[in-house]
């Protein structure tokens, strides 16, 4: 007997699978009627930090698959100026995660006092020429905040892993550059959006120079972004002049293009970074773009493979398990723990596809992948008692159901083993 839960995954094979996998968030995305807004963002919360001598606010959003009743746990996003730009990565996600990136928790940190202190990465008493008072070069505090206070608040309090992405714009993505140099060990992928790499006269800059050379980023990726206004006195430049330019006007976008040359000259610590020219987005547009690329970029290696493969018919039950098995060492070798390789509706799906066109070992074998990958769902043993029904052993049938009975409690599965024995 098929469930109305799984007809409703059933109908969804009328489409290509690829794009149901890429797709299946979206069904979460909708509100209660009684909701006057369209979409809510982020739930506040805050948390008390010695080190910077101050509460600090965060906005935590769920992925929209989150389960409350299960244990699964999420790789997470620290996202600088979380108040702005929370949206717009919980936006992507809704769109992009399942396919080209995995469903994460979003942080959202809030920088909106004191952001010049905590963001920027040395200290400076003087700005061209000028005297400057403004508070600012405490990046090592605020990466020790993040360090000893908010990753274990996070950590204790939301269902999160220890595969962590950072995300900053301007001063953000100067501090994300600093975090890589100076505290590498704490995030596996940074987006450093429009990186004010200028700061304290290319200070930062100065310090990779020594560092990165010698640094390990193996399993680390690193996507940087600049946006279009390249001279701040005009437009139209080529990269090729800006580079050559030794003007105040060119020094931000210079110092952007300086830093991905340090990097590139040293691809033997083994980071995996790309780089990327925005030519038609200013400083306060680039965010945008840069999130949904630089997301995709950092996250290249979780993108499904041999799609085509495991839609085919005629793909070998062999075949489709090492397709399986290879993208569960990859995810696992990646993240450093096991991860599911497959979504359980999808494995689902094509076992019902399998069986409808009399494929009864393909359709055993992602039944079984299901039961391997997620042991505790009660609708895995159900779908492979409607196997056993399908090839008329009534009993391994009810001993499947039985099992999905004894997880869930649910009177659904009571009666189906009535009518199972009945049938007998």
């Amino acid at each position: 007997m098929i469930t109305t839960t799984k007809m409703k995954n059933l109908l969804k094979v009328t489409f290509v699978i690829c794009l149901s996998f890429l797709f299946q968030n979206l069904t979460h995305a909708q509100t209660e009627k009684s909701n006057k807004f369209l979409q809510k963002v982020g739930v506040l919360d805050s948390l008390y930090s010695k080190t910077l001598d101050e509460y600090r606010n965060v906005y935590v959003q769920l992925p929209a698959n989150y389960n409350p009743n299960d244990k699964t746990k999420y790789p997470v996003v620290f996202l600088l100026d979380g108040e702005v730009f929370l949206p717009a990565v919980n936006e992507f996600q809704n769109y992009y995660s399942g396919n080209f990136t995995p469903e994460m928790v979003i942080v959202g940190i809030s920088n909106n006092t004191n952001r010049m202190r905590d963001l920027t990465t040395s200290k400076v008493s003087e700005i061209n020429g000028r005297p400057f008072e403004q508070d600012n070069g405490e990046a090592a505090k605020f990466i020790k905040f993040i360090e000893d206070e908010l990753i274990p608040f996070v950590e204790k309090k939301y269902p999160v892993t220890n595969f962590r992405t950072l995300i900053g714009h301007s001063y953000g993505g100067l501090f994300t550059l600093y975090s890589l140099v100076h505290q590498p060990h704490l995030f596996s992928n940074y987006l450093a959006i429009d990186p004010s790499l200028d700061w304290d006269n290319q200070q930062l800059i100065k310090e990779a120079k020594l560092m990165v050379s010698n640094a390990n980023y193996k399993g680390k990726s690193l996507f940087m972004s600049l946006g279009g206004v390249v001279y701040m006195q005009k437009s139209g430049m080529t990269l090729n002049a800006i580079k050559k330019d030794t003007t105040d006007f060119t020094l931000f976008s210079r110092s952007n293009i300086s830093f991905s040359e340090v990097l590139k000259k040293h691809k033997q610590n083994n980071l995996n970074f790309e780089w990327k020219f925005y030519p038609r987005d200013l400083h306060g547009t680039v965010p945008f773009p840069s999130i949904m690329d630089g997301l995709i970029s950092v996250f290249k290696w979780y993108q499904l493979e041999n799609i085509d493969k495991y839609n085919m018919p005629n793909t070998s039950a062999d075949e489709i398990n090492k397709i399986v098995r290879y993208r569960q060492h990859k995810l696992e070798t990646h993240f450093g723990y096991f991860v599911p390789p497959i979504p359980e509706f999808l494995l689902n799906m094509q076992g019902y596809m399998s069986m409808d066109r009399g494929e009864m070992e393909r359709a055993k074998m992602n039944f079984e992948l299901s039961l391997e990958y997620y042991p505790n769902s009660p609708n895995a043993y159900d779908s492979m008692a409607d196997y056993y029904v399908r090839n008329d052993d009534k009993d391994k049938a009810i001993k499947y159901v039985t099992k999905a009975l004894n997880i869930s409690g649910n009177d659904y599965y009571k009666k189906r083993i009535i009518e199972l024995k009945e049938k007998k």
